[in-house]
């Protein structure tokens, strides 16, 4: 067995890591944030991606990663595989979130360091941050405290994957880009009740009431807290950006900047698809962080990066690609 700390060099020189003809890794390319983001980078000329499936290499498994570096030699990695999930996913499987996140990116780059990649763009959550955190979030903030209880575990082993990339900057001179994005929504998104984030829900939700012809359609909490998102063709060109941009490994966060109540949110949803009945707000749920808004500037300031799809345009292109895929396998039952 090689020593933990050594190093195993490519067969050939380094290249510019830059030249999007290098071999550049994807994981997490088959969820949906990865879908988007494979397409962005094929679309902007990088030819040789490879974005492997959890059944061809499972990232919890150290042996798995190393021989998935030695058949396949990534010169950069984009690192997007995660164990994700809404509240009630997060409050029955804390322990697996944080096992799985934190061992998937621990794995990943330390493989990174010992065969020597010249970039590692890792993708973390605003569920690191502090529950107190004032509003609007600034990366300065990022250690202090707490993250918000309920996706704690969660949250805890991303930032520990980020710290990770940090040190070993330090240490080894890794090359890395650490992302915050916000809450993600969009095409594609996962809509199964038992697992799936706010936006997706509330839409599976309101199209369910009005087809059965319900009156009321329940929601986590009292509505009061309040949550930014970012549409996911816009992450993926925030995560391209910083792919060819950036070499710092210190946090930066990725958002729209503006934030919604779930109250407000939860309206303009089941206006869109048209539902007329109550909405009743379950206090006794609980309503996680209290408020979550991005600080975007620097992201404007080092990546040019400013979000392009607004809420309403998001939630209508959201909306329309539920209704056409939600008899398929793509929206799970």
């Amino acid at each position: 067995m090689a020593e933990p700390f050594a190093r195993i060099p490519y067969p050939f020189s380094a290249r510019d890591p830059m030249r999007k003809s290098a071999k550049l890794l994807i994981t997490g390319g088959s969820g949906f944030l990865g879908r988007h983001v494979v397409t962005e980078f094929a679309r902007h000329g990088w030819s040789n991606l490879f974005a492997p499936r959890r059944v061809d290499y499972d990232l919890t498994q150290p042996a798995q990663v190393a021989q998935l570096f030695r058949c396949h030699r990534p010169r950069v990695v984009v690192h997007l595989a995660a164990q994700v999930g809404g509240i009630e996913a997060n409050r029955r499987h804390p322990g697996t979130f944080l096992y799985k996140n934190l061992m998937m990116g621990a794995n990943l780059l330390e493989a990174c360091r010992r065969f020597g990649c010249d970039k590692v763009v890792v993708i973390g959550t605003i569920c690191s941050y502090p529950k107190f955190t004032p509003v609007p979030f600034k990366e300065e903030d990022f250690w202090n405290g707490y993250p918000e209880e309920t996706n704690a575990p969660y949250g805890l082993a991303k930032k520990l994957v980020g710290l990770q990339l940090q040190t070993y900057h330090q240490e080894f001179g890794l090359k890395g880009v650490y992302l915050l994005p916000v809450n993600l929504y969009g095409p594609g998104d996962n809509f199964d009740l038992t697992t799936s984030h706010v936006i997706p829900a509330l839409i599976r939700k309101c199209v369910e009431a009005k087809e059965n012809g319900s009156r009321q359609v329940t929601i986590w909490g009292t509505g009061k807290p309040t949550r930014e998102f970012l549409y996911v063709a816009d992450a993926a060109r925030a995560i391209r950006l910083a792919t060819e941009k950036l070499n710092t490994p210190e946090p930066l966060n990725i958002g729209s900047g503006k934030e919604i109540s779930i109250a407000d949110l939860a309206r303009r949803i089941a206006e869109k698809v048209g539902f007329d009945g109550e909405l009743v707000f379950d206090p006794t749920r609980p309503d996680g962080q209290p408020r979550r808004c991005l600080d975007v500037s620097k992201a404007r300031r080092l990546l040019d990066f400013e979000a392009k799809t607004s809420l309403d345009e998001g939630l209508e292109k959201t909306i329309q690609w539920y209704f056409r895929h939600r008899q398929t396998d793509l929206v799970a039952a």
